[in-house]
């Protein structure tokens, strides 16, 4: 606690960033006995300072995780399910565990990286079905190349989709969401309630239950009782409270499951969907009505939406709007379209800066893929019995040491061609040794590269207060870095040849420190925490408008 929020940090909840003002950072250096945190030699400190801000002030406990067998268990935030066996990578996982006091697990190594587009790249041809394709058409199209086509549904949808009902402040919402689902409930009419968290989910439950409204909850702390708690959630009179219904694809029975009163629900209306919260993306909102109205079923759905809601907060929608919304507080919902339209719009506006932040991943991602595919094909040759020579680099004493190489050594492998005579004493155990050692080495410096490489992509975004271009500086850097890696690829394989120790069974890896366990993870970054020229600017711009 000896950083204070606003003197020494700043928090861009826009960008997802906390930030070290100058105070800040003296006071860390003070703290830290160091002179200069941002020297090269600092990195690993500064990197785990800003973890552990990051962990303290944006991500929360029953919203982005849950504490559950005293471990921490990420919550995936599209699908409100627990992700088993995934972390946070490079130390952010560890400082959440320091946060919350439970047992910190042994930090994990990074062995390769892999977008998901260039995993459907690998695929000779991609093809995909789904209900909320079309508000994503533009990114479909500019990602993967693939077309959206519409399909007519099998039977006409005669689900309502009423319009949203936007309120100024979050206990007046919540007090009307309470009176709906009573009203509703009394009726005998099931209610499904889409909620943004664990957190929200319990506390409507409880609220509820104060009430006399007897519920069911899913979420990340029961998500294995989910098929029990969907089966049943049209049942006359059921009240199920639920985070995020994306990919919960079972059907809701009306009339539960069997659907014995499945009668007198469709004469009640069908199931009645109720979102609390606006997301990020169309396409969720739509995932949660589509739970209602399914194969020509009735149903309605409505979203209950407050101004002082996390996205609305969080991405400034409060600075689109005049500025008596963000003063008054009025129990019941507005009627002005403007908000309804205002707060729409910013969700679109939403949807293309996340899109654009893809677009920025892309740009890191294409030059570490191209990278990917050389060292994947220099380790299927050695697995293949190929011959594991120095892959192609695009810098060109690499590329010259490669082809005198390949003139040199003809079809020998490396091993052959540097260290004739060892390679020959072993005999046949020979090309069993050099895939050992090479696959090991192989594995081992493009894991400590894509360290160094993600070590780099931290810190690149404050080039752009320079005036320079994070993506070209990253390309050049990585370039560098790539072939001086290659190089010391061959060194190390030839190195390690001739100081193992070899027996019979080949080389215990284990003993020179070349096995490891490992997972793989991704995650998307954004090179501009402080935003590009033009979001400056404009935040810049409401921010006077308001004064």
């Amino acid at each position: 606690h000896w950083l204070t929020p606003g003197r020494d940090y700043t928090r861009d909840e826009y960008s997802r960033n906390v930030n070290l003002t100058e105070t800040g950072a003296r006071r860390a250096e003070i703290w830290l006995r160091v002179s200069n945190l941002y020297d090269l030699e600092n990195l690993a400190l500064l990197t785990a300072l800003n973890h552990s801000l990051h962990a303290k002030e944006l991500l929360r406990r029953d919203v982005d995780y849950v504490v559950k067998n005293g471990s921490v268990e990420l919550v995936d935030e599209f699908k409100g399910r627990v992700v088993h066996d995934r972390r946070w990578p490079d130390g952010l996982q560890a400082a959440i565990e320091a946060k919350e006091g439970v047992r910190l697990r042994t930090e994990g190594r990074v062995l390769a990286t892999l977008t998901v587009q260039n995993l459907v790249d690998l695929y000779p041809m991609a093809a995909g079905m789904t209900a909320t394709a079309l508000t994503q058409a533009e990114e479909l199209k500019q990602v993967y190349e693939l077309p959206v086509v519409a399909i007519p549904p099998n039977r006409e949808n005669i689900r309502q989709d009423f319009e949203d009902l936007i309120f100024t402040h979050r206990a007046a919402k919540e007090a009307a969401l309470i009176r709906e689902i009573r009203d509703v409930h009394a009726k005998g009419r099931p209610i499904l309630v889409g909620t943004a968290s664990v957190a929200e989910s319990e506390r409507l439950g409880r609220a509820l239950a104060v009430n006399g409204i007897p519920n069911q909850i899913l979420n990340a702390r029961n998500d294995e009782q989910e098929a029990a708690i969907i089966a049943q959630a049209g049942a006359l009179g059921a009240v199920t409270i639920s985070t995020n219904m994306a990919g919960r694809g079972t059907d809701i029975l009306l009339g539960g499951n069997p659907p014995h009163d499945r009668e007198r629900v469709i004469a009640l209306g069908g199931l009645y969907v109720i979102g609390t919260n606006k997301h990020e993306s169309r396409r969720i909102d739509n995932q949660l009505r589509g739970r209602a109205g399914r194969q020509g079923d009735p149903g309605s759905t409505i979203f209950f939406v407050s101004l002082e809601d996390d996205l609305i907060h969080r991405f400034g929608v409060l600075d689109l709007l005049p500025p008596i919304y963000g003063e008054a507080r009025h129990p019941e919902a507005l009627k002005d379209p403007l908000v309804v339209s205002e707060v729409n719009r910013a969700q679109r506006i939403i949807e293309s800066q996340n899109l654009e932040i893809r677009r920025r991943l892309w740009r890191y991602e294409g030059m570490l893929e191209d990278q990917r595919r050389i060292m994947h094909s220099r380790r299927r040759a050695v697995l293949l019995g190929g011959r594991p020579m120095a892959a192609e680099s695009r810098d060109a004493d690499v590329s010259i040491l490669n082809r005198n190489c390949e003139e040199e050594t003809g079809a020998k492998t490396l091993l052959e061609a540097r260290c004739p005579g060892r390679y020959a004493e072993l005999g046949p155990l020979a090309p069993k040794v050099d895939r050992q050692i090479t696959l090991a080495l192989i594995d081992e410096l493009w894991s400590d590269y894509l360290l160094r490489v993600t070590e780099l992509r931290e810190g690149i975004h404050w080039v752009s207060l320079a005036g320079h271009d994070p993506v070209n500086e990253f390309r050049k850097a990585v370039i560098e870095m790539f072939d001086r890696m290659l190089l010391d690829l061959d060194e190390s394989v030839v190195r390690t040849f001739e100081e193992a120790e070899i027996t019979e069974d080949g080389v215990n890896l284990n003993q020179i420190g070349l096995l490891d366990t490992s997972s793989t993870w991704t995650y998307i970054i954004n090179d501009q925490p402080m935003g590009d020229l033009a979001q400056r600017f404009f935040k810049g711009l409401w921010k006077s408008k308001r004064a």
